[in-house]
Parts: C-alpha cells; structure tokens; sequence
C-alpha cells in the first residue's frame, strides 16, 4: 500500500467518524458549555482536548473558546481530567460533584451541586487529602441501605484559605491548631511568619501552600486574637468563622453621616401627625433598637390597636450604599456581649430607632377587632409619631400585675394603656387558639454577663405576658398587611412555612408512642393536629421532649414571593413588616406598602424574579446569623460548665446513639454525654426504633426523653464537650 492510499484511507475514516458526531459548521454561534457537553456525550467515552475541539467543527480563531470552556467545566465538575490527559463527562462515570462536609470523628458526605442527589458518604481512609469546605469530585463505589458511598477522585478547589486555631510555637516552625474539629490538620507557621504570637492565643493563619506535596498546609499568621478565655475573642472566633461583617465600607458610614440628626419639617408632608397619641415601647433591658411602638384603645365594638413600625425606607433608598450593605448583611446578629447591626448605628440607634420622646418617621398599621379579637377592617399610612414610654417586659409585667400598687405617677397613668393591652393580647391568642396555630413553648437560655463583660449565669429567660402582648400584636400586624398585599394582587415577600414532610411525621408518632402517647399518622397533618398532640402532654413529665422533638420536624421558615402560607401560625397570609431596622425582608415589605397606599401601581415595586432571588439569598443569611448566635451561646455554655466538675443537675435525655446518650440539663439547658464506657454494670445496646438503650443483662432502659440525674465528669472547652456520668442509676433507670 502507498503513501498516497494510506493518506486516503485515513482521511476517509475521519470523515465517516466526523459524520456519527454531530456540531455546528465552521463560522457558527459561539462555543457554548451545552455544545461541549453534547459533543463528548454523542462520543460516548473520554475525549482528547484536541478531539473535542475537533468534533465542535469551529473556525481556528474559536480553539481557545473551546479550551476555555472545557476548563470551565472541570472546574465545575461536569468533567472530569482523567489519567491520560483524556476528558470524561461526569454523570457517565457515576461521578459526583459536590462541597465535601466532614464530621469531627473522620468521615465525610459529599453533598452534590445537583439539586434531589443523595449525599455520597467517604469514609476516613477515601477523603484522599480533602478537607472540609473542598469542593470535589467523588465516585460512587456502591450504595448501602443507608445511600451511596464512594471515595474522594479530585479536589476541584480549597473550600478554605484561612484558618483560625491556637498558636504553639516550636524551635524551628510554630503551628496553628484548628479550632474546628472538623479539620484534622495543623498549620505549619515558619517562625518570621508569627507576628509575635504567643503559646495558646487564638490567632488567624492564612494558608500559602496546600498542595498535594504537602501532608500539612503552610501558612502564616495575620492576626492575634487573644485569649480564648475572653468573651470578646470568642465573638472574634464566631464572626470569622460564619464570615460576618466587622465593620461597615466607608462609603456606607459617609453616607450615613451625611443624613439628618433628626426629624425635619419637610420630612412632615404626606404624613399624619399622631404624636400626641401616647404610642409606648416594650423590649428587652439591653434592647437599643425599638422597631416598634404600640397603643391600644377601647371602644364600643372592641379594640383598636395601632403599631407604629420605624419608616427605614424613608431613609435607605434602593441601591444607596447603605441599602447595598444592608441587602448584604440581610439582618442583625445578635450576641450576649455585642451586636452586629444590619444599618449603621446612626440609622439603627438613633435616627430610625425609636427612643421616647423624639420625633420619628413611621408606617402605620392601624387595625379595629371586635371584643372576641376577630379583625374587622385596616388601614395603613406613613406619620410622624413620638414614643412616650419605653417599658421593659420587666417593668409591664410589675404594672399589670401590681396595678397602682407602689407605682410612680410616671407609671400610673399607663395602667389603663397595658390593661387594654392585655385584654386584647389574651383574644388575639384565644382567636389564634381556635385556628390551630402552634405553641411551642420552650424554655430559652439567657447568658447574665458581669459589668466588665465576663459570663456570670446562664438562666432560663422569663417569657412573660408582655412578651405576649407584643409577640401578638407583631403577627397580627405582619398577617394585615398580607392580607391588603393580597387582596391588590401585589407581588410582595412573604414568610412561608411549609408543613411537615409526611416521613417525618410518622417517625414522631412511632416515637411518642414509646412514651405512651396515644396518636396515630393522621390524614392530613394540620397546625390544629400539632397543637392537639402538644396539649396532650402539657404538664406531663414528657412534654419538653415531645415539644422538642415535634419542633425537629418543623419545615424551616423561609422568604418567597410564592405564598403557601404559614403552617406554624396556622395563616394563609403572613410576612414580615414589624422589624426594618433589623430585617431586610422588613424593609422590602414597607417599600412595597408605601408604593401601594394610595391605589394599585402599574408596575409593581420589585418583580416576581426579584422577589425569588432576594427571598433565596436573604433566607440563606438568616441561616448564617441563626447557626452563629447558636454557636456562641454554645460556647459560653461549655465555658460556663468548665468550673462545675463534680456538680449535680436534673436534666432530660435528648439524644440516644450506639455510643452513649445526651443530656439537656434543666434549669440552663447545657448539653453533654453520658458514654457507654461509664456504665460499668452492663452492656447497652441500642435500640434504634424506639430511641432507647437496653442493657443485656439487666435490662435496664434509656429512653429518649427520660429524666435522669447526673453529675458533671470533665469539661474539654477547646472542643465543646461536656461529659456527665449518671447519679443514682437504679433509681433513675427503668426496666422491661
């Protein structure tokens, strides 16, 4: 065979192969991610980089759209770089991309990109050098009962560049040890690298090398925190963690400066003037932000309650640089020793907040109920108003209850104003009541901090009736203006609570069975249903657990301009409206309000899409703000139980695992483990469609929601764990 033929035939077969691979000719669109993708899957096996370029058919100019693309797609993980230098597509390989969560004792779950994928679980020894937070690439070997498990095949990126952790210094290189137990890795610091850090402070490190040459990543340090005993480093250690904002741009705090003091005349047109009705506050004792301001009066045919909520879109308009931090930071976060606000202090402390006395700027909701607290008609407009009172829940409750009894005349002339109150409060809940709205009344803890800011006490927090009042004049203002939104066809914010998945629910009833409650998997799970299964237990030992329990398998509330509802609050109809200084939500909602007052507008404030894209991000930063102040009280718990060894509580079991079970202690809601290992007299076994454990021999049981009496083990506070060892365990246990 000649040259010549060999050339013809290979030219031949290329054509024929050309043909099963269908692209664009040369000269059309652009080269697009769906292109590639198309062409490898119509392969049907790993391409070359040049066959894929080949197969797209594009001009000589398009070869680097190609190589741009397809290294975008490794970098998402839609393909994968094989040994080879060949490239596969990902899904065809039973490959899954996804952020890597790994568990403080080794193993990890890939959770995929791909919205409705199972997690995939790595055990230990197939992470293959990724770290929580990676983004990878993991291959499913085989499925379990349990789900699919595999083994880590590529990090796609560092879901990390700093670390913080406690500074030891050595003779030739220093380390960071993670705070995260999630890490399981040291940082290795060359000593110029330091910034004269000192043995055990709790320092940043910023990581310079975390290649796969290296078992431990290399880094150096770029700020001193502290010692981890301070209560200040410790907010310093959340807030880098859950990466909240320290400080605001300067921009923001120049434009900030830049508003009025206070209430203008001009800032007059357009509103009412209700000053002169004597509007009051009710908060916390370290409240320094007051949203709201409410007044009850009674008259013939009931009550008429008006809420006076601080106007902060007269002040941050859309796209201002206040409004573009704000939309960033979504609400406030508060901590027992500071809070990080969503509006400069300017705005959040004085100018919007307010404070008795002075003049502010408000949107009024102004509703009428009859006598039995049913709302018969609302009305909404922008006012200038004054707060004449600032109560605390403290100082109402002591009114109400010791009525002119030791009263100042300051405060006397208030009983009636918080008798009305109260009346209506008590039918606003009864009315609540009838309609199936849930009551989880759970004890919440309350950190007492000393006047230099050091951790005195944990307590439960008094829940009191004027934190009813105010919990029920907030609902019933945030259903009215859904209600008026809805009723104009308004696109709007809504707050949405779905109800519970039908799986979850029937693990509760099989659960409250065991602890004798009559119930059954209902037909239909209803607020009304909820509510009846809580009064069941109400003053029965087992009532904070089913509480507890029935709250896990609560949906989480959620911001979405798709109203399905409130399924806790039993409401068809329901947003947030009460909260703008510490809520962005809040904000959109007046804007929308104030953009509707006078007749329906032909365009609508913020659009469908918007809404959704607003609802996903500024839910996903409520989660963010709700999982640190969590971690922190967590941290001054653990801190608060390092100097009771030895001490006994009552406490609740609330958790059962093959390896021991959890306690909630009663009166300041710590929890810690009693370890199988520290009950000698059996072996325990667990049982894990009853939540239980059962000792072989004895037979004694652990039963999840079961009081128990223990005493406090040891306290390991670099890495949050408390360990009890049971108290009396013959008395405490049962036996079948």
């Amino acid at each position: 065979m000649t040259c010549y033929q060999l050339l013809r035939i290979v030219s031949h077969m290329s054509r024929r192969k050309s043909k099963k691979i269908k692209g664009k000719r040369p000269g059309s669109a652009a080269v697009t991610r769906e292109r590639v993708l198309a062409v490898m899957a119509q392969a049907g096996h790993p391409l070359f980089l040049r066959e894929i370029i080949h197969y797209c058919h594009v001009r000589p100019e398009q070869k680097n759209e190609v190589r741009k693309v397809v290294s975008d797609l490794v970098r998402q993980g839609k393909i994968i770089l094989l040994k080879g230098n060949r490239y596969g597509l990902a899904e065809q390989m039973r490959l899954v991309t996804g952020r890597l969560i790994v568990h403080p004792d080794g193993f990890g779950f890939v959770r995929p990109d791909e919205p409705g994928v199972e997690d995939v679980f790595i055990p230990p020894k197939r992470l293959k050098g990724a770290i929580h937070g990676d983004k990878v690439v993991a291959r499913v070997e085989r499925i379990r009962a349990k789900g699919p498990e595999g083994s880590i095949v590529r990090i796609l990126e560092r879901g990390l560049d700093r670390v913080i952790g406690v500074f030891r210094s050595g003779r030739k290189v220093a380390t960071v040890i993670p705070e995260d137990e999630r890490l399981h890795f040291e940082v290795i610091i060359p000593l110029d690298a330091a910034m004269d850090a000192q043995d055990d402070q709790v320092v940043m490190a910023e990581i310079e090398d975390f290649s796969d040459r290296v078992k431990n990543p290399i880094g150096r340090v770029v700020e001193v925190l502290g010692d981890p005993d301070d209560l200040g480093v410790q907010t310093k250690i959340v807030m880098h963690k859950f990466d909240l904002p320290m400080d605001f741009a300067h921009e923001t705090l120049a434009h900030a400066k830049a508003l009025p003091d206070s209430v203008r005349p001009e800032d007059f047109r357009g509103r009412k003037d209700i000053r002169d009705l004597p509007l009051v506050t009710i908060d916390g004792e370290h409240a320094r932000d007051f949203d709201d301001a409410v007044h009850v009066s009674e008259t013939r045919s009931g009550f008429v309650l008006t809420v006076a909520i601080a106007d902060v879109s007269h002040y941050v308009q859309p796209g201002d640089p206040i409004d573009h931090e704000a939309v960033g930071r979504g609400t406030s976060v508060y901590f027992p020793s500071m809070v990080i606000p969503m509006l400069p202090e300017a705005l959040s402390n004085n100018l919007c907040s307010l404070v008795p006395g002075e003049d502010r700027l408000a949107m009024v909701a102004r509703i009428r109920f009859d006598h039995r607290g049913r709302a018969r008609k609302a009305n909404f407009f922008k006012a200038v108003m004054r707060s004449h009172r600032r109560f605390t829940y403290v100082e109402a409750r002591r009114i109400l209850r010791q009525k002119d009894v030791g009263l100042s005349p300051k405060d006397r002339k208030f009983i009636q104003l918080l008798g009305s109150m109260e009346k209506l409060a008590m039918a606003l809940m009864e009315q609540r009541r009838r309609r199936g709205s849930i009551d989880f009344d759970l004890p919440e803890p309350e950190v007492i901090l000393g006047l230099r800011g050091n951790l005195e006490d944990i307590v439960l927090r008094e829940r009191n009736i004027a934190h009813r009042i105010i919990e029920e004049f907030m609902i019933a203002a945030n259903e009215a203006v859904a209600n008026f939104l809805v009723e104009r066809l308004v696109p709007t914010l809504y707050r949405v609570h779905d109800k519970p998945a039908s799986d979850k629910i029937s693990e509760f009833v099989n659960f409250a069975r065991t602890l004798g409650l009559d119930i059954d998997v209902p037909d239909e799970v209803t607020p009304r249903w909820c509510q009846k299964v809580l009064d069941m237990v109400s003053g029965r030992p087992q009532e904070y657990i089913i509480n507890t329990v029935l709250l896990r398998t609560m949906q989480q509330a959620v911001y979405s301009p798709h109203n399905i509802g409130h399924f806790g609050l039993a409401s068809s109809n329901y947003l947030h409206f009460t909260s703008p200084i510490r809520r962005y939500p809040d904000l959109i909602v007046h804007r929308i309000l104030k953009g509707n007052l006078k007749r329906a507008r032909k365009r609508p404030v913020y659009t469908i899409e918007a809404l959704e894209d607003l609802g996903t991000a500024l839910s996903a930063r409520e989660r963010v703000a709700m999982e640190a102040e969590r971690e922190m009280l967590d941290r001054l718990k653990v801190r608060y139980m390092g100097d009771k060894i030895g001490e006994v509580y009552e406490g609740v079991i609330s958790g059962v695992t093959s390896f021991g079970f959890f306690v909630e202690l009663r009166q300041i809601l710590v929890h810690g483990i009693v370890r199988l290992v520290d009950l000698a007299d059996d072996y325990y076994i667990l049982d894990q469609a009853r939540h239980r454990l059962i000792g072989q021999r004895t037979k004694k049981v652990f039963q999840l929601g079961q009081p128990v009496t223990v005493r406090v083990k040891s306290v390991n506070i670099a890495r949050r764990h408390v360990n009890f060892e049971l108290v009396d365990q013959g008395r405490e246990t049962s036996k079948i």
